[in-house]
């Protein structure tokens, strides 16, 4: 299925283990139906490294990171993720397009033919944690057909001590095949490839892709379920981050959008990079032990902490590097979602426990390729929370096969993918946690300036970063004429200046020098939010209603 003859450039990760050091404890897979496999158990990130290339299904680039090629998949494929409709699930599962429902028959009749065919085999298990809250801790076993798979789940989740697993207890199970493909005729999968989480047995089944971000994200699926329902919790798709003060900030937002990039800061600790809980008990914490970070243009002057966590140990995923194996993270040949894995501990700044505080900022990050929405604006609570719900940014040519022109992108609660429940259910209980804690939060565009996406330019990262600081820094009070003004479009208060940049930045319409041309756009662009918000709006309270734009025709 996979083709590794390719030039990559691996960089970054942490400290191996030491490659003589052994576990005591064994396991056997038989109780899963895997029978008579080699079982590979919790090895070293080293001894992973050294067999994915002696497999041939990778090579180590010049900075000592493994790179290895994810093969037909370079991406999630979100009609191919299923969940099984059974009694836990029926009557809390929001069911449409994005969680589609599976039968438990079809189910236990796929696992046996995934089980079969990794019977016999030489695989890689795992026992890892979620969840950096002890609180909230779960133990998943992994299976996993390749080692650099299992390397990834190694990064990517928390590894227990050796007092910790020698008493190990696995809540879930997660089995991971690449190179087995369902029959959709016989198996009910819609390809060859999916990704199926069972509640009722706590088992997620991946097959057909080596896509990694499948497994991560399948945990994160089943978390935002267990959590709201189970423990008060609210699950969410952002990263984090803690200043010298203690202060946490939230920086929500979809892929492309800045997330990661923005929350790994010099001056600040980072909590996680992409999935956390806020706790009843008023703290944030990070579901995972790693970053999974796009690798698109990224350059140590721009992005320094993650262009600098490329190291042994971290694994690149679909990059293209030269004879010399320097990697050339601006050639997207093979895709433009290139990816690098890395532990936590790569990052020299990390928060101790990656747990925080009640987050005092919030900030929703959109790429807006249509160039209309303001680069940083205050939002009120009902904003907040139809901002939320909506979830936007935009796609623009070249992302997508037929996209030609910015195209708005919506997608509830900034991670529609992976939440199981009801959009509104998350909104609800994300008001109510802003309003009891006092968090400001704020709208940060990070897409367009002077016109839309091939007209326009997009907005400069130090200018992004610069408005950042000075929101953490405190530099914006309560609403005043003076020092907002309120967008006849959108409704949302437009700081008329701002420490390191341009007042004219600040106005997305002074920069069009087109004001017929603006107005034209951002009407455009307001009447698709909407459009959008329709599905939610006899779900929705009407203070979120009221927090939408302005109705307009054009």
């Amino acid at each position: 299925m996979f083709n590794y003859d390719f030039y990559l450039v691996l960089p970054a990760k942490k400290i191996f283990m030491d490659i003589a050091k052994t576990r005591t404890k064994t396991i056997a897979l038989e109780s899963y139906g895997i029978v008579d496999a080699k079982v590979n158990y919790q090895l070293s990130p080293e001894l992973l490294h050294q067999k994915t290339i002696e497999n041939g299904q990778g090579v180590e680039a010049s900075s000592g990171a493994l790179a290895v090629n994810t093969g037909k998949f370079t991406g999630r494929s979100p009609m191919d993720r299923f969940i099984v409709k059974d009694d836990i699930t029926k009557d809390e599962i929001w069911w449409g397009d994005i969680n589609k429902p599976f039968e438990s028959e079809k189910f236990d009749q796929l696992y046996k033919k995934i089980t079969a065919y990794l019977s016999g085999k030489e695989v890689y298990a795992r026992d890892v944690y979620v969840c950096a809250d002890e609180k909230y801790k779960m133990g998943i076993r992994h299976i996993n057909e390749l080692p650099w798979s299992n390397l990834f789940c190694y990064n990517m989740f928390i590894e227990p001590t050796d007092e910790e697993l020698s008493a190990f207890e696995a809540e879930w199970i997660v089995i991971n095949a690449p190179d087995f493909l369902a029959n959709p005729e016989i198996d009910g999968t819609r390809q060859e490839n999916f990704a199926i989480l069972n509640f009722t047995k706590k088992i997620a089944i991946v097959g057909g892709t080596g896509y990694t971000g499948e497994i991560k994200k399948g945990i994160f699926s089943a978390l935002n379920f267990i959590l709201p329902v189970d423990k008060n919790t609210l699950p969410m798709h952002c990263s984090a981050n803690v200043g010298q003060d203690n202060d946490t900030a939230l920086f929500f937002g979809l892929s492309g959008t800045g997330k990661t990039t923005l929350s790994a800061d010099p001056n600040r600790k980072l909590i996680g990079d992409d999935e956390h809980g806020w706790t009843a008990e008023n703290t944030i914490f990070n579901f995972e032990g790693g970053c999974y970070a796009k690798a698109i243009n990224l350059s140590k002057e721009k992005e320094p902490q993650i262009y600098n966590a490329i190291k042994k140990g971290a694994i690149l995923e679909n990059v293209i590097m030269d004879e010399n194996g320097v990697v050339d993270f601006a050639d997207t040949s093979i895709t433009q979602n290139t990816r690098v894995s890395y532990p936590l501990d790569h990052i020299d700044n990390i928060q101790p426990g990656s747990i925080g505080k009640n987050p005092k900022n919030i900030f929703f990050l959109t790429a807006d390729a249509f160039g209309v929405l303001p680069p940083m604006s205050k939002l009120t609570p009902a904003q907040a929370a139809y901002h939320f719900i909506s979830g936007y940014t935009a796609k623009v040519a070249g992302t997508e096969d037929g996209i030609d022109e910015p195209l708005p992108s919506f997608s509830a609660c900034f991670g529609a993918p992976f939440m199981p429940l009801h959009p509104t259910r998350y909104a609800e209980m994300l008001s109510k946690k802003m309003k009891e804690a006092g968090v400001n939060v704020w709208l940060i565009n990070t897409g367009w300036s002077g016109g839309q996406y091939g007209v326009g330019k997009r907005i400069e990262l130090k200018y992004t970063r610069a408005m950042i600081t000075a929101i953490l820094n405190g530099e914006f009070g309560d609403y005043t004429y003076e020092d907002y003004h309120i967008h006849s479009v959108f409704g949302v208060a437009q700081p008329r200046k701002c420490s390191g940049v341009p007042t004219s930045v600040l106005s997305p319409r002074a920069t069009w020098n087109n004001d017929e041309a603006y107005y034209k756009t951002a009407f455009k662009l307001s009447n698709a939010f909407r459009m959008n918000f329709k599905k939610f709006e006899q779900f929705a309270s009407e203070e979120i209603r009221r927090g939408g734009p302005q109705r307009y025709a054009f």
